[in-house]
């Protein structure tokens, strides 16, 4: 749910929503069972990072090469995700969970409902300890706040158009909307901080791929669900930062801005506190 955010005057204090606007056989097929999870952490994480990595080494080539190239490892793990969700056998996304969900039958834990902002929360943090970045804290926030809400139609329109119910036998699984918002978020992270802090740039996508994996040990999505939602979330944001939609937009621009910024709970809802002093 996205709250409308209220004009802001001489001093006002605004509260703006978490993203989300909310093998039985021999020993060989044994061994894969006990590597699945494995699998899938070094796949999201490895490839994440690496699409990103392409992004810099071919900045100085034509920006249509450069997308292109950029796009790669999101488009495959969408393209991943599509082949485990309507595969059958040992790496289809029954196969899969459910050697999963037998290695760890009693795994369950909230902390993924949580963990998909720390990106967000970490960026905001390197802005209040005046951490280079590629952007004004404004503009980051219009950038997040457009790819979200972005993320957030094409995910909810995916679920109601597929349809698909979930391992614990639940509705709207496919794609993970968790994981996709964490994304969201990593990418925006390492778009800010690439340049000038490459440690706190790539850190979000750890936060993201744990989200994606607490989901799956969660019993909450399938694979699928999770690699789908990760390509979306990275592509998404990386066309936001390609087009750089209202870009002269900062009505804050010639003021000077005191600003704090920090993470909120209530009424079950985690999201953010701003106070803005101008």
């Amino acid at each position: 749910m996205i709250r409308t955010v209220p004009a802001i005057t001489d001093t006002k204090h605004i509260k703006w929503p978490g993203v989300g606007l909310s093998v039985v056989g021999g020993r060989h097929q044994q061994w894969l069972t006990l590597n699945y999870y494995f699998i899938i952490i070094f796949f999201i994480f490895h490839l994440s990072g690496f699409s990103q990595i392409d992004s810099i080494q071919v900045a100085t080539s034509k920006p249509e090469k450069t997308f292109l190239k950029q796009s790669i490892v999101p488009l495959s793990l969408i393209g991943a995700g599509l082949i485990v969700n309507y595969s059958n056998g040992i790496f289809g996304k029954e196969n899969l969970q459910e050697n999963i969900h037998n290695r760890y039958p009693n795994f369950s834990t909230q902390v993924d409902d949580y963990i998909q902002f720390a990106p967000a929360v970490m960026m905001y943090a390197a802005d209040i300890f005046k951490v280079p970045s590629k952007n004004d804290a404004f503009t980051q926030t219009k950038y997040l706040l457009i790819a979200a809400i972005a993320n957030t139609i094409v995910v909810q329109s995916m679920k109601r158009i597929t349809n698909e119910t979930r391992p614990n036998g639940s509705e709207y699984s496919f794609p993970s909307g968790h994981t996709s918002n964490a994304f969201v978020m990593a990418t925006v992270l390492f778009h800010e901080f690439k340049e000038t802090k490459p440690a706190l740039a790539y850190s979000g996508f750890a936060f993201a791929t744990a989200t994606g994996v607490l989901r799956v040990l969660n019993n909450a999505h399938w694979v699928s669900d999770v690699l789908v939602g990760a390509g979306i979330g990275i592509i998404i944001t990386d066309l936001v930062y390609r087009f750089e939609p209202l870009k002269n937009w900062n009505p804050f621009k010639d003021k000077k801005v005191n600003a704090f910024i920090s993470p909120t709970y209530l009424d079950n809802t985690f999201g953010l506190y701003a106070n803005v002093q101008f």
